[in-house]
């Protein structure tokens, strides 16, 4: 791309940002490269920087370091040395992350990170997050402190060598998504990473004393109720996901999962510091039927024992890492004996799990359910039977270019892709809404007051 091209694309993103700001979010059109919902919070409640996409990726992969490898000895990564391996991973990235937090103005893109594109209408206008979750139980976390339900928000962003993968599909306009098995795989030391953020603060959760606040103007909150237009809230900093492609480490999959969460009790200077390890995982144990065996251990799965007690209430399936953003645990009908029956907070779920899901188009749901899309009554979504050959599909330790189901591509494992940037675009382009818009990662709707195409009831 021309640097005249790209000024002109910027400046027809920025003329149709404009022109949205006096519409409510409902009203949002999808851009590739737009930056919000076009709600933008009154100057008089906020005057500080707003969201700026970071989306010039760049069109070769570069080389990094990957000095998680050298914590290992250069072995794959075990139950016993992932520990080390998380380490060095947060470390790598610390000089970045540490700013971030520290810094309102910091800026990705001079930092070398990325987003993805066609998200502005789930964008909110101050820091770029969108719903990761829209509703969770606040008995889920019984016994910390936690007072109210809340909801989540999520934003991910891609290293220069995982970038270029996003060139490699979306090119320099972003129209026309090249999706073939080559062009939808990572290169080696791609860094992906992902943090979400609470809206129960520490006056509705004793776990969240001291945690990072950000300002969000936001229209899902289960903490204070949902709303039809946007309002100012804070949210606090609870997990942050580090995902790296790395096939020598873990040669199953391809991929290492670990996430840090928040840590009210833990020692250091910042709040940085206090992001601890909940786990890693790089695998999905497909020998192990956790409820056929629930004592048989995982070999492809470590939790740290010393992580803080809520962030452990919510692991997924026979213990398999999922953060408590993560949705591992959820409301089910499944057929016990020929017989529906509802298992409330069902762990159903870890990070391989759901991300193994990613295709395009998708055929199955980020979850073990019945259909696609998901069917429900009430909030109880339908399952297969933990542990049946059905719900195995969800828990196998595929390569990234292995799709879950035949006749669809595999997108290495990044569930940005095929759960919210090409529906976006699909329905940008097309007018035809995926199974999915309006749905959040546990298949519940986005917002009470939501269409099923993802636009807001009048």
């Amino acid at each position: 791309m021309t640097p005249a091209l790209k000024k002109s694309l910027l400046a027809a993103s920025i003329m149709l940002l404009a022109s949205e700001a006096s519409f409510a979010s409902h009203n949002c059109s999808s851009t590739p490269f737009g930056n919000n919902n076009g709600s933008i919070p009154p100057k008089a409640e906020y005057s500080g920087p707003l969201f700026q996409l970071s989306h010039d990726y760049p069109d070769a992969a570069s080389t990094s370091a990957s000095p998680w490898r050298d914590a290992i000895g250069q072995q794959t990564i075990t139950v016993d040395n992932a520990d080390k391996y998380v380490a060095a991973l947060k470390k790598f990235i610390s000089s970045d992350f540490r700013a971030m937090i520290a810094d309102a103005n910091w800026n990705p893109a001079k930092n070398g990170w990325y987003h993805a594109p066609w998200l502005n209408c789930e964008r909110e206008s101050i820091h770029g997050m969108y719903v990761g979750s829209s509703d969770f139980d606040k008995d889920l976390f019984d016994g910390t402190g936690l007072k109210k339900d809340f909801s989540t928000y999520v934003l991910t962003m891609y290293n220069e060598v995982a970038a270029n993968t996003l060139y490699n599909v979306w090119q320099t306009d972003a129209m026309n998504p090249q999706i073939t098995a080559t062009d939808t795989q990572f290169a080696e030391n791609s860094v992906v990473t992902k943090y979400a953020f609470t809206t129960a603060n520490s006056d509705n959760w004793d776990a969240m004393q001291g945690a990072l606040e950000w300002p969000l103007y936001i229209t899902v909150n289960a903490t204070t109720g949902d709303h039809k237009t946007s309002q100012l809230d804070k949210a606090s900093l609870m997990q942050f996901d580090l995902i790296v492609k790395d096939t020598q480490s873990a040669p199953d999959t391809g991929w290492v999962f670990a996430t840090l969460v928040y840590d009210k009790d833990a020692p250091g200077k910042d709040v940085w510091d206090k992001m601890v390890p909940l786990g890693a995982m790089w695998g999905n144990d497909p020998e192990v039927n956790s409820t056929k065996n629930p004592s048989q251990p995982l070999t492809q799965n470590w939790i740290n024992p010393n992580a803080p007690e809520y962030a452990k209430k919510t692991l997924g399936w026979g213990g398999r890492l999922s953060g408590p953003n993560d949705g591992g645990m959820n409301d089910a009908i499944v057929n016990v004996d020929g017989k529906p029956t509802k298992m409330k907070n069902l762990p159903s779920s870890s990070c391989l799990s759901c991300h193994g899901s990613a295709e395009w188009p998708m055929h199955s749901f980020l979850l073990p359910t019945t259909t696609m899309p998901p069917q429900s009554k009430g909030d109880y979504l339908m399952m297969w039977p933990p542990g049946s050959p059905q719900w195995m599909q969800w828990f196998q330790s595929r390569a990234g270019n292995v799709p879950q189901d035949i006749g669809t591509t595999a997108f290495d494992y990044d569930m940005v892709f095929v759960f919210k940037s090409l529906p976006a675009w699909q329905k940008a382009t097309t007018g035809r809404p995926t199974l999915l818009q309006g749905l959040d990662r546990t298949g519940k709707p986005i917002n009470k007051f939501q269409n099923y195409d993802g636009s807001m009831q009048e």
